[in-house]
């Protein structure tokens, strides 16, 4: 069997702080990626930021205006030809320096049957004991990691000693094989930041690919909070875009994803009791619109960039 070649995918907006910071632990990778597409969606292009960066092997995208699942998917349809595994990195993200090196060894020992393999995030934020509760009580999250529910929501994947198989894998983390790549596709219906976008497109190949999250292969993200006033978009995102997902599969209790909805909005009312700020009640506020334009219209895109 020939060693892989790993490709990175990078769909980027509006953060060139963010994207060099990204691109210095590219560079300092002790095992180097064959290829790395950034897809640039900001308002002022970053082409020229390419330019600092001469030993890294980058290929420029433009796609205006922006929208994350459009920005992946032009991301792989530029892919040289001798690829064989490539995949999505955020742009706030930053490797560690054998990150690389960790995921060839991954691919290059991989079962046919996997599909995809995430990196490890180490400062993925755990919930506190309060809110762990309250998400499992409304199927929301669980202990067990990794896992879809049968409310539709997903559990979440946290730092991990050893390498674990998953239900579901994030976008901007992951690595797919060449073969998945060309049959699975995002769905651009998720416009926008493309809320669920990730859990969508990696739960479809679940169906028949298995899904790890590959321990020795860590990275750090550095998201910046969401924006106050886009916690509204955010609010009606959460209902049609998860009811748009759950819609695509047969497997999912309507019991359970009911009362998760429920409790998804409870949580938002009563958050600022504990955070102190009005995060919370702007997503409920756009979770009864997000509700109001159900019973108008049914299950329709809904724009917002939130990060």
């Amino acid at each position: 069997m020939s060693p892989v070649s790993i490709a990175y995918v990078v769909p980027t907006k509006d953060r060139p702080a963010d994207l060099r910071k990204l691109l210095d632990s590219l560079q300092q990778q002790t095992s180097q990626a064959s290829q790395i597409v950034i897809v640039d969606g900001s308002d002022t292009p970053i082409e020229k930021i390419l330019t600092e960066y001469p030993t890294l092997p980058l290929t420029y995208v433009r796609v205006y205006p922006p929208s994350l699942a459009r920005q992946r998917n032009a991301g792989m349809a530029a892919l040289d030809p001798d690829i064989s595994v490539a995949g999505y990195l955020d742009d706030d993200l930053e490797l560690a320096p054998d990150a690389t090196e960790r995921m060839n060894t991954f691919w290059n020992k991989a079962q046919n049957d996997i599909g995809g393999a995430a990196f490890t995030i180490v400062n993925q934020p755990g919930r506190g004991r309060i809110g762990a509760l309250i998400s499992s009580l409304f199927l929301l999250n669980s202990s067990a990691q990794g896992r879809v529910l049968c409310s539709g929501f997903a559990t979440s994947i946290l730092p991990r000693e050893t390498t674990e198989r998953t239900d579901w894998l994030y976008g901007g983390a992951t690595l797919w094989r060449r073969e998945i790549i060309e049959a699975y596709q995002y769905d651009e219906w998720y416009i926008g930041h493309g809320y669920l976008e990730d859990l969508d497109y990696s739960h479809r190949v679940a169906q028949q690919h298995s899904l790890y999250v590959v321990a020795e292969a860590r990275c750090w993200h550095w998201p910046k909070p969401v924006k106050i006033e886009q916690n509204f978009a955010l609010g009606r995102q959460q209902i049609l875009n998860r009811i748009y997902f759950v819609r695509k599969f047969d497997h999912f209790s309507c019991a359970g994803f009911v009362w998760a909805m429920f409790g998804q909005s409870i949580r938002n009312l009563f958050e600022p009791l504990q955070t102190r700020d009005r995060a919370g009640w702007i997503r409920f506020r756009g979770n009864l619109k997000g509700y109001a334009d159900l019973f108008r219209h049914g299950v329709r895109q809904t724009e917002g960039i939130w990060k």
